[in-house]
């Protein structure tokens, strides 16, 4: 079943072994993020820190800090369980005309009903009703020494448009600057920023901190438009969110969230916010952003504070990057049939680096699966180096992946200089949010390529032989020797 709030689960990440409780009394400033930064490296636990210093509230980190916990978030075994759920519903084809088939498709089409979330009178977010808020009273990290404060680092920004009224959830960081307000750092390419500019000077805004696992990476996920989060969050949970009105504002909200802040941002109050350690391994630079102002907070009874650490991977959010790797794959497959499977590597930081394998069909299809991926708004068109091998390259090694693109590579042919939007934090580029990206073709090529000489072929054993070896292996004493070896890290093979 899927998780209704925050400390449900909680709940069962305890029940599983995958909790840790932290009993002595931290600080938020560095201290928690430095205990967290470790344990994340280590693979370790969520962390439940019970005493935090200047706060009553305990605070969660690493929630979804392995792969297990990540598709325990989705209540299933693996990540691919749940890119198989979502490729069922892409699967859907027009009923037939037999009363079984008309059932069959309907049957197919319940999940759907899950997109509309549930409006509710009342929710347990709304327990406690402070109306003269103070956020200094919540236990928000100051994760890095350079950082400009402390911020909210798993916020849920909600925005409606102001004439069509859809909703938006991004997950954009807030330094918190006093008792009342905050920084908002919703960057150019996002769709709160887009609500913003439409609603022109003051934007109604409701924050939630502390959703359940599934709206929480949701929040995350690169969603079209036309698509808000609230109904992707009932698609991959399986169940409607349920959502309540706000006490201050004309927005919905996660009923069962632990957190609600109420307010406004200020388009014309202007403010510098940052720096910020982030996931590039530097500091983010300060820069001008707009300015939230809370007129209300709201909270569950005992509330739990949900935060993360950002800085050099592998961090939490590894495993958030991974989740949409996985959940997009088929949806990215509806635009690019040809393409078979995707890898963003954490040490690209998710939308540094793709490593895309496609079935190539024709001359030049690596390069227009290229510009196809660049301009798909906000899912692709910030990745910094896109690489296209064939299908039969394992993306999800990319040990094997160098090698292969290394060994097939003429940069005069195989290399794409594309220039456009990059991220606002990507440091490298010579500009604020605009910069040059990089894409490889690394698939074999023709004679309809430019090149001139015969693509040589791969070294493969005769299939005969290797029957005879594996037939043999006992025979050769190989057995013994091979359970002692140690497996090398390239091939899996014992030395």
């Amino acid at each position: 079943m899927p998780y209704d709030s925050l400390r449900s689960f909680v709940d069962a990440l305890r029940a599983a072994g995958e909790l840790h409780t932290i009993s002595t009394r931290v600080h938020p400033h560095l201290e928690i993020a430095e205990i967290t930064d470790r344990v994340v490296k280590m693979g370790g636990p969520a962390l439940y820190f019970e005493q935090v210093i200047g706060s009553k509230f305990p605070v969660l980190t690493n929630a979804l800090g392995t792969q297990r916990r990540m598709a325990m978030a989705f209540d299933a075994e693996s990540l691919d369980e749940v890119a198989a759920r979502v490729r069922g519903l892409t699967a859907i084809t027009p009923p037939g005309p037999s009363l079984r088939e008309k059932l069959g498709t309907l049957m197919n089409l319940a999940p759907l009903a899950n997109l509309i979330p549930k409006t509710v009178s009342s929710g347990s977010c709304q327990d406690v009703i402070i109306r003269n808020p103070d956020l200094t009273k919540l236990p928000v990290l100051t994760t890095w020494p350079l950082d400009g404060g402390p911020f909210i680092t798993l916020p849920l920004v909600i925005t409606n448009h102001p004439r069509t009224g859809a909703p938006n959830v991004g997950m954009y960081r807030m330094q918190v600057y006093n008792a009342r307000e905050t920084g908002m750092h919703w960057q150019r390419h996002k769709q709160g920023r887009a609500h913003a500019d439409a609603w022109g000077a003051k934007i109604p805004v409701c924050v939630a901190i502390g959703a359940d696992p599934v709206l929480t990476y949701a929040a995350t996920a690169p969603l079209p438009p036309v698509l808000d989060e609230f109904a992707f969050a009932g698609l991959l949970r399986g169940k409607s969110v349920r959502l309540v009105k706000a006490i201050t504002c004309d927005i919905k909200v996660p009923a069962d969230a632990e957190f609600i802040l109420e307010g406004y941002v200020d388009n014309e109050d202007l403010r510098t916010e940052g720096p910020f350690g982030d996931h590039t391994g530097v500091y983010s630079l300060a820069d001008t952003y707009p300015t939230f102002h809370v007129t209300c907070m709201t909270h569950r009874r005992n509330a739990i504070y949900g935060a993360t650490v950002v800085g050099k991977p592998p961090m939490e959010d590894a495993w958030i990057g991974k989740a949409t790797e996985r959940i997009f794959l088929p949806l990215l497959q509806l635009v690019l049939p040809e393409v078979i499977d995707m890898n963003l590597p954490v040490e690209g930081g998710f939308h540094n680096l793709a490593i895309v394998s496609i079935k190539k069909q024709y001359p030049g299809h690596a390069k227009k699966v290229m510009n196809a991926l660049w301009g798909l708004g906000h899912m692709m068109m910030l990745t910094r180096v896109l690489i296209v091998v064939d299908d039969d390259i394992d993306v999800q090694d990319p040990r094997s992946v160098a090698w292969f693109v290394l060994n097939n590579l003429a940069a005069d042919r195989d290399l794409v200089m594309m220039p456009g939007p990059v991220d606002d934090l990507d440091h490298g580029s010579y500009s604020v949010a605009y910069g040059t990206k990089i894409g490889i073709d690394a698939t074999r090529k023709s004679a309809a390529e430019g090149y001139t000489r015969e693509w040589p072929p791969d070294i493969v054993m005769d299939p005969r032989v290797s029957e005879y070896v594996s037939k043999r292996w006992r025979e050769y004493g190989l057995d013994r020797i091979a359970k002692a070896c140690t497996p090398d890290a390239w091939s899996g093979q014992g030395r």
